[in-house]
């Protein structure tokens, strides 16, 4: 399961409104990919359908979606939004990365 924290609840509405979707029935697609410096990235979009295979997660009345293969990394990560002087954007706490790069967008296991 992926958690979204209050914050980030508030500005994935906020994002998908100005982008066109709908909260109510669109996704925020949470992935994985190869690259950054620690050797994998997060990867976060928007989505109007899932596909084959996607684990569906509904937390914080935000929809969520995630590709079989990127779940086993994410199992228990929460997104939180950031907006402070360190910078502002998305941020994923992982409880199962043992290292993060300083910007935080990339992870090794």
């Amino acid at each position: 399961m992926i958690k979204v924290s209050e914050t980030a609840k508030k500005k994935v509405i906020e994002l998908m409104h100005d982008e066109g979707y709908n909260p109510s029935t669109d996704y925020i697609r949470v992935g994985v990919k190869s690259g950054g410096c620690s050797g994998l990235s997060y990867d976060l979009k928007f989505d109007k359908e899932s596909q084959e295979g996607d684990k569906v997660f509904v937390d914080n009345e935000v929809k969520i979606i995630v590709d079989k293969k990127s779940f086993l990394y994410l199992i228990g990560t929460t997104l939180e939004y950031s907006g402070g002087l360190n910078g502002t954007g998305f941020v994923f706490n992982n409880p199962n990365a043992n290292r993060t790069c300083g910007c935080g967008e990339s992870f090794s296991l």
